[in-house]
């Protein structure tokens, strides 16, 4: 006979859930969303720091240090300085807000209903899901190029369909990315663990191919692409507040990902050995074969998967072109697929299943990348190229991200004080369903960011979008969760 009112228990400090029928009737649950039972959450700290090896090994890693450098105006040195600091700075979020995922095995949807309301989390989560959609298309973007060089190597025929190729690659990229995540988390978990090591060697064997085409000191010395005479600050923090975008997205849905760690220890040490040298080497990587390709290939080529491209060799072609197909892969399924999957189950779990949410990521993501599909299939003629659309989002979506984090590290660590509801979160009668205070603390930071591009006075609150968006939202929600603790206990009757 099923229970009618859930059990939550606990174990070394994680928590697992009972379902009885009020959380299973309850049209906030389906079994793909709720709390990982304590036996499944098997990823230790080295699944972890594959993880983020496989998810930091891709091609728009590669380019960072060009878009800093052509965008933002940073010397080479000031470039690769920004992205090691960006990454460590993002590992505080992202480790904090890992923190409620371990212990509850919730996922990011579920975790934001505690500070935006049962109904209200929907909106966040859908911010999040155009974001990972957009850059699930950019990276299968990637994929399907390098699917299409990988069979031009072995066929002139291929090779001679161009554009068309390429869109054929994309499609078969994309259900490929499709497959992998509808296998669930486990097959995610085994990809990037076999992935890691293979991916450090291509980043190895580039690096060898590369070193004796470049002057690493005369690289270092290259003047910045600014005005002379300015201020390194303003163009380094801009630059620098784009590197934390890079990852402002998986610092708020890491708990679909620590929901599956053995311990709150795993996940810190994880991250910390995963992330942020990763992400500095690969970048590095980037500048240096960038800097060698006119050496290599006799012109200047910014991305990896053209740059081999170019080699002579079909069979080296083919091998390197395999293994950026895993890199791409690697990536596209963790950091871009897993999120939205989650977010759209959260809009109605009774009729959204994983599967149905998979599907829509993966429609979300074709219909984004329309205009470039159409552009190699000669349809339409266009000069907005794939680099400045993603440098552009990087900036502009950080601004919009950062009050999210700042709101929930604040909800669950001075608000909450680390403990939720387990069985709460998946019903109507604990948690409001829209709260208010979490909309106030992300509006005003997003209307300030707005107001603040048509101001050059305040053009710095833009620039710094993350930092003081998460500053921001954080600070007035704490505010506003203190002012409504006061006048609870104020209105207390009295014995």
């Amino acid at each position: 006979m099923q229970q009618t009112r859930s059990q939550v228990s606990e174990r070394d400090g994680l928590y697992e859930l009972e379902a009885g029928s009020d959380v299973l009737d309850s049209p906030r649950y389906n079994h793909d969303i709720a709390p990982t039972k304590v036996h499944d959450r098997t990823w230790n700290k080295w699944h972890i720091t594959a993880l983020w090896v496989g998810m930091s090994i891709c091609v728009p890693t590669y380019t960072l240090g060009g878009v800093l450098t052509a965008y933002f105006g940073l010397t080479v040195g000031e470039a690769l300085l920004a992205i090691l600091l960006a990454n460590t700075v993002v590992l505080i979020p992202l480790t904090l807000n890992a923190f409620p995922g371990t212990k509850y095995g919730i996922p990011f949807p579920v975790l934001l209903r505690s500070s935006f309301g049962i109904i209200g989390s929907n909106v966040p989560c859908l911010i999040r899901a155009l974001v990972a959609c957009g850059w699930f298309g950019i990276q299968t973007m990637f994929g399907g190029l390098a699917i299409h060089l990988f069979l031009g190597s072995l066929s002139a025929d291929w090779k001679a369909l161009g554009g068309t190729g390429e869109v054929i690659g994309f499609m078969l990229f994309w259900c490929l990315n499709l497959w992998v995540v509808l296998r669930g988390a486990e097959s995610i978990k085994w990809l990037e663990t076999l992935s890691a090591p293979l991916l450090v060697l291509v980043g190895a064997g580039l690096l060898v191919w590369a070193l004796p085409n470049v002057s690493i000191s005369e690289l270092m010395a290259q003047p910045p692409k600014r005005p002379e005479g300015a201020s390194v600050y303003g163009y380094f923090f801009a630059g620098l507040t784009a590197m934390v975008g890079f990852w402002a997205t998986l610092s708020l849905n890491i708990p679909d990902f620590s929901r599956y760690a053995k311990s709150q220890k795993d996940q810190i040490l994880g991250q910390i050995f995963g992330l942020p040298l990763t992400m500095f080497l690969f970048a590095a990587l980037g500048v240096v074969l960038t800097a060698a390709s006119t050496s290599l290939v006799g012109e200047t080529v910014s991305d990896p998967v053209n740059l081999i491209g170019h080699i002579q060799s079909p069979m080296w072609v083919a091998l390197a072109m395999a293994l950026i197909i895993i890199a791409t892969l690697s990536t596209n399924t963790a950091a871009n697929i897993v999120s939205p999957t989650n977010d759209f189950q959260n809009l109605a779990p009774k009729w959204i299943g994983r599967t149905t949410a998979v599907l829509l990521t993966g429609l979300v993501g074709l219909l984004l990348m329309g205009h470039e599909l159409l552009k190699k299939l000669g349809w339409i003629v266009s000069d907005v190229s794939l680099e400045s659309v993603y440098s552009n989002w990087l900036l502009g979506y950080s601004s919009l991200l950062g009050p999210i984090a700042g709101i929930m590290v604040v909800d669950y660590f001075l608000i909450r004080r680390q403990t939720l509801d387990l069985a709460g979160l998946y019903r109507d009668d604990v948690y409001p369903a829209w709260n208010v205070a979490g909309f106030i603390a992300f509006g005003v930071p997003v209307a300030l960011t707005l107001l603040s591009l048509q101001s050059q006075a305040f053009s710095w609150f833009y620039d710094f979008g993350w930092f003081t968006g998460s500053a921001l939202g954080g600070l007035i929600y704490y505010a506003l969760g203190t002012l409504k603790a006061a006048r609870t206990a104020s209105f207390k009757p009295t014995v």
